[in-house]
């Protein structure tokens, strides 16, 4: 991509509406635009950064067995009736009528939903177990909608729902979750931390937050040090293990872990002093074990091997795509902007033409440009006739993990100088080794 012929709004100056670091320099980088209180648009460089993070959800969705399905944003009121939910859901709901006066909703969530897909397809134990998510736009009304994206009334939610015949088979759902969600965050570039949790409004018995610790986080949290250190689950985890899965689960609540609405002070002090951790936290994903909450008023049953009818037992679990993007940008930034994560990152590679206009350079950036973008690199060419300050200022702003950088001098020498955005470290190298470090 041609940074002449993008379209990425650079503020110059620290929006005065910005209170966190995330919500500033996702502003200034161009990222995300408010179009009302709490609702934004996400522009082509915010857009590339949250496509690639649901891409990785996706695939550890996946590889966990969930399958993904798209459910309609409006839902009628009628569902939410039968659940019991509709009345004792709180002004956070948008309710509205259609043309025909029929009460409607902006789902906040898709529990009633998904049950009534389920009910009218499943019938027998031998379809379980079944777990279908989707990726989709929701409304919450908030009260104080803050912090850009991290708290917006409008976001996006992955969330996903586990249908099982007995509580023990959902419990091996529930932690199927419960890795894929580590396994998520790792590859994010965040160690979240998964925490005892208020059920909310969803409801249910059992209940887990993954928090990501950062000064800005909207509540205190409380765990034992040791969290930090723990392994991640690999990436050939058997998602079909009972034991394995069981023995992951046991290991990351072996400790003591709990959000401020859990927090149990006594059992807190019981850690060693010198292990506790007391700090504020970033909520990022949300897990429920549920039982039959749904199921039963709704008449989600299917045929046991004894033959008899049996409600369902459910569990959903939630991830905020809009919420991890600047998630991300409060665990790693620097005085410059945003450093992203590999796996996340807009563009790969950004290719500073030091003097546009000047044929080395340019003969020499077209080559490097060409070259990684054969080899299937996300590149980004700064082409533009901007000071060399400019351009260094915004590379280190978007936060592209390496610049290549051609100036006459060097390009004179057959050479071009890499810098990594996350150490500062530069070298210089031959055209022909920058270009091969990177396509190898």
């Amino acid at each position: 991509m041609r940074l002449s012929r993008y379209f990425m709004p650079i503020l110059k100056e620290n929006p005065k509406e910005a209170e966190i670091v995330s919500h500033r320099l996702m502003l200034r980088a161009g990222m995300i635009r408010q179009q009302s209180q709490g609702i934004y648009s996400w522009l082509p460089l915010g857009k590339r950064v949250l496509d690639k993070v649901n891409a990785i959800i996706r695939e550890e969705q996946n590889r966990a067995g969930a399958i993904e399905l798209s459910m309609p944003t409006l839902q009628s009121a009628e569902l939410w009736q039968e659940s019991g939910r509709y009345d004792a859901y709180g002004k956070e709901m948008l309710r509205i009528k259609d043309r025909q006066h029929r009460p409607m909703l902006y789902g906040p969530t898709n529990e009633e939903m998904v049950t009534d897909i389920f009910r009218s397809s499943i019938k027998s134990y031998k379809d379980l177990p079944l777990n279908l998510y989707h990726i989709q736009l929701k409304f919450r009304d908030e009260i104080r909608p803050r912090f850009g994206t991290m708290r917006s009334r409008e976001f996006m939610m992955k969330d996903a729902y586990s249908f099982d015949l007995t509580r023990e088979g959902a419990e091996h759902s529930y932690n199927k979750m419960f890795a894929a969600y580590l396994r998520t965050f790792d590859r994010l570039g965040l160690r979240a931390i998964p925490m005892r949790a208020d059920t909310g409004p969803i409801g249910g018995k059992l209940s887990h937050e993954f928090i990501i610790l950062a000064d800005t986080g909207e509540s205190e949290v409380f765990c034992h040090k040791d969290f930090v250190d723990f392994d991640i689950p690999g990436e050939h985890t058997d998602f079909d293990s009972v034991e394995g899965l069981q023995a992951i689960f046991d290991k990351w609540t072996s400790l003591y872990a709990a959000t401020s609405e859990m927090h149990d002070e006594a059992a807190f002090n019981a850690v060693p002093e010198g292990d506790r951790l007391s700090a504020r936290g970033i909520e990022v994903g949300h897990i429920f074990y549920f039982g039959t909450k749904y199921s039963e008023p709704m008449g989600a049953k299917v045929q046991g091997p004894d033959g008899k009818e049996h409600f369902v037992h459910m569990g959903s679990y939630g991830i905020g795509p809009t919420r991890l993007v600047p998630a991300i940008i409060e665990a790693s930034h620097d005085d410059n902007g945003i450093i992203w994560p590999a796996s996340v990152a807009p563009f790969d590679i950004v290719v500073i033409n030091m003097k546009a206009g000047d044929q080395a350079c340019d003969d020499t950036c077209e080559l490097i440009y060409a070259a990684l973008t054969k080899a299937g690199k996300d590149v980004l060419y700064d082409d533009t006739d901007d000071r060399a300050g400019t351009k260094f200022a915004t590379a280190d702003l978007i936060g592209v993990p390496v610049q290549i950088i051609a100036g006459p001098r060097a390009v004179a020498n057959g050479e071009v100088e890499v810098k990594d955005r996350k150490t500062g470290a530069r070298e210089t190298m031959t055209i022909e080794a920058a270009i091969n470090r990177f396509v190898a």
